[in-house]
This record gives structure tokens, sequence and C-alpha cells, in this order.
């Protein structure tokens, strides 16, 4: 029942992919809703300068590549010289974005959520402050999201297009003769990749002993050939120093991780791509007594609710300013789960089963435990199986990769599946859904896959798990 002593039920902060949802969910529930957002338009990081734009920069580029370096001619499409114009595939870019930012646009309309503009900040708990005029609330929702982690010395100007961060890599006017990537995990080198394939030479800097932090090692050791075989030159165990820019050029300053002998690198682009923090500044915390953790995060309960709470209502936070890997789809999940809990139902995310994708070629994708985390809680069973032997795989000439499913050895409950594969961002849905109904490997296994489909190298791995794979 909507309480009229405050202007709305629920004011969220935030309008990235959970910020919205939220929004969006909440109305649905009955609840008078709000949005603060200061963007120009809806949607966040993910749909103005992070995973859409890019996704959209990734697919164009593999069009060209494909093109360009004879490819399509092996299936009898034969073209005269490939030239590349930049400015259309950043036009087909922008038109993606345009598209979806203003279809989140219509849905607050349809479902009566108001778009506040400008920036929110906490008066005190029920009360947020947006562009100089305050908005009550019976409760509060932070989805303020995150944004680029700085590296010390080295210093972004996306403006000049020569030392620029995720925002900037998608806006680059020219392609860079030379682009160094610092940091080897998703979003470097998913945009590394756009650069290399429309002719950049790449060079990728990355800290940590191997690239993708996080995922398998499996993956990680095999993510190394595949883009080394592409022609991207890796300097693992190795950090950054400084950078100086003179011109239109950068200079580095390289170092191995454990210590030794600096040196230079030259670069005519240089993307900052070390991770991402928390956006909490400015939203005036300090007003209503919450902390940050060490890591800057703000911490909640299992239903997404911060300490900060009254007989009336409290302060939720959800997505990327709380614990958790910084996705769109966990802040989305949360986002549904944060307004049930709302409305009085029963909101839930089940953080075991949150699956991550790499948008590269091909694609890397992992869901649940590592087979390092796995061991680590007692003893398991691996099933392996390449993609070279999947019969779709082989037929659009796409070898590399493979796919690898842990299971309990004594229960058989699969704990975490991982692949590489053309299209592993979408195979990998079907081992989440089965993980969160409990799935055995055997369940896998005896589940019929369409034939020839990439996904059958999921069911060969759980049948590989008992040692019985057909087609190795």
């Amino acid at each position: 029942m909507a309480d009229h002593s405050y202007d709305y039920d629920v004011l969220v902060i935030g309008a990235g992919p959970g910020g919205y949802v939220a929004a969006i969910r909440a109305a649905q529930l009955g609840l008078k809703v709000a949005c603060a957002e200061g963007r120009a338009t809806l949607g966040g990081t993910c749909l103005n300068v992070g995973c859409i734009p890019s996704k959209a920069m990734l697919h164009g580029s593999e069009k060209y590549e494909e093109a360009a370096n004879g490819t399509l001619a092996r299936y009898g499409v034969k073209l005269g010289k490939v030239e590349l114009d930049l400015g259309a595939l950043l036009a087909d870019k922008a038109d993606a974005v345009k598209g979806l930012t203003g279809g989140i646009e219509f849905l607050f309309k349809k479902n009566k959520v108001d778009w506040l503009k400008g920036y929110g900040t906490f008066k005190d708990a029920h009360t947020v402050t947006v562009d100089g005029k305050d908005y009550t609330a019976k409760d509060v929702v932070i989805a303020t999201g995150s944004s680029v982690t700085p590296l010390p010395g080295v210093e972004i100007d996306n403006d000049k297009h020569i030392v620029v961060d995720s925002t900037g890599a998608l806006e680059l006017p020219k392609v860079p003769k030379k682009m160094v990537v610092i940091g080897g995990g998703v979003i470097g080198l998913e945009l590394g990749s756009v650069w290399r394939r429309l002719g950049a030479e790449v060079t990728v800097v990355e800290f940590l002993d191997q690239l993708l932090p996080g995922m398998d090692m499996d993956i990680r050791k095999e993510a190394a050939k595949i883009f080394k075989k592409q022609g991207m030159t890796l300097r693992l165990s190795t950090k950054v120093t400084g950078c100086t820019v003179k011109g239109k050029k950068a200079t580095l300053t390289l170092e191995p991780a454990a210590g030794g002998e600096s040196e230079t690198l030259d670069a005519d682009c240089v993307l900052v791509s070390i991770g991402r923090k928390p956006n909490t500044e400015g939203l005036g915390l300090e007003k209503i007594g919450l902390e940050l953790n060490q890591r800057g995060q703000i911490e909640t309960d299992h239903d997404f609710r911060t300490k900060v709470a009254d007989e009336n209502g409290a302060v939720w936070a959800i997505g990327d300013v709380i614990p958790g890997p910084m996705l769109a789809h966990k802040a989305e999940d949360e986002g549904i789960a944060v307004a049930e809990n709302i409305a009085g139902q029963t909101g839930i995310v089940n953080h075991d089963v949150i699956p991550g994708v790499v948008y590269t070629w091909p694609e890397f994708a992992g869901v649940g435990l590592t087979e390092e985390q796995a061991k680590e809680r007692g003893a398991v069973k691996v099933g392996k199986f390449p993609m070279m032997a999947n019969s779709r795989a082989k037929t659009n000439h796409e070898p590399e990769g493979f796919v690898k499913v842990i299971a309990d050895a004594e229960t058989d409950r699969v704990l975490g599946v991982w692949c590489i594969a053309s299209v592993a961002g979408t195979m990998i849905a079907q081992a989440a859904q089965a993980m969160e109904f409990g799935a055995t490997s055997e369940d896998i296994a005896y589940t019929c896959h369409a034939h020839p489909t990439h996904s059958e190298a999921i069911k060969e791995a759980a049948m590989a798990v008992q040692g019985k794979p057909i087609h190795i």
C-alpha cells in the first residue's frame, strides 16, 4: 500500500543495469518509484560506455577482420580491396546505444517510474537531494555502480586519445599504430582485440603471471596461447611504474612485477584497464552514518539492506557498490531481488551461480568454482572435451578451445563449468541453469543435445567426468 507521508515508496539512486531494473520491478509490484540519474541517458556505464558499445565494436571488428584476412574467401565470398570506414563502425555503435537507452526511457514511462535528472545525494536516510531539490522516500536503493580504477603515475585524458580508459578506447578517431593495454583482464582483452583486428599492434601488460584473473587456470593458460597466436604481444608478470606523454606519443616505464631492471615502451595509445572501483563519492553517506568496508564497498545483509534502517524503511544497496563480481547481470538480479524484498516478497540471488564471459574471439566463459577452488573444498572429478572434436566447431573452422566440467568426486554434483568456444557466452547459460537445479555431471551427460551444435561439447565434457566421452 502506498505511504503518502513520503513523495515515493522507493527512490533508486542510479539507472544502470541494477538501478533501472530495481525501479521497474518495484513499480510492477505496485510501489510509487523514482530513479535519480545524472547522465543524459539511462542505462549506466553498461549501456552507454561499457558492455553494449564494446560488443558493437567487437562484432563490427570481427566482420572487418573476416573480410580483410581472407576468411570470407574460404567460403567463396570474393572481395576487392577491403577498406576500414572507422566512422561507420563508430556510428553503428552509437546507434545500438541510442536504441537501447531510449528503450529504458520508454520502459520507465510505461511503468510510471519518475526519472529525476541529476545525481542523488543523501540529506538523511529518507531524503535525497537531486539537482537542488529534496525528495523523500520510504526506502532508498543505492545503485551507483563503479568507475575506472586509476593507476598511479598514469594520467588519463580521453579527449587527447593518447592515454585512455575504456570509455576513451571506444571513441578513438583513428586506429593507433601501436597500442599498449595495461591490464590483462576482460575489458583490456576485449578492447585490445577490437583495435588489433582493425590494424593496431597490441601489447598487453599484466602484473600477474597469467591473463584473466579469477578464471580457471586451464582457461587462463589457453587464453595466453590464443591471443599470442592472434598477434598480441603479452608482457606478463610486469608492472607499469610511469607514463609520460610528448606530442602524440606516450612512453611507459615498465619493470618486472617482482622488481628488477626498468625499461621503456612507446605507444600511440595506452589503454588503462586495471579494474573498477565503487562509486560512493558525493552520495553523502556520512550524513546517514554508513561507512564503507576496506575495499570501499557498502556492506549489506542477505536481503541487500544496509545497516541504515528504521521502522519506516531502509537504505538498500546493489550491484558494483556492494561485494561480489562487478557484472551487469549480477546487478540486474540484485535489482529484482531488492525490489521484491522492499515489497514484502522474497527476493534472492544465488551468488554461487553467476556466469562470467569474455567476448573476445573465441569467447571465454565460466560459472561456479575453478578447479583450484573446488580442490580446496574436497576431491573432484574433471571432464574435458576439445572443440576441435565438436562437429559444428570443426565445420565452422573454429577449432580453438574446450569445455571443462568440474564435479564433486562423491556426489557428482557439478561445481563449475569453464569453456572456450566461439559461442561460449551462450553455451554457459545451460551450465548455469543445470547448476541452479543442483545437477550432477550425469544429469548433463544424459540430456539429449541437438546435433550438430557447439553445446554438444558440454554433454561430452560431462560424459568425460565419468571417463566415457564418445568423440575423443
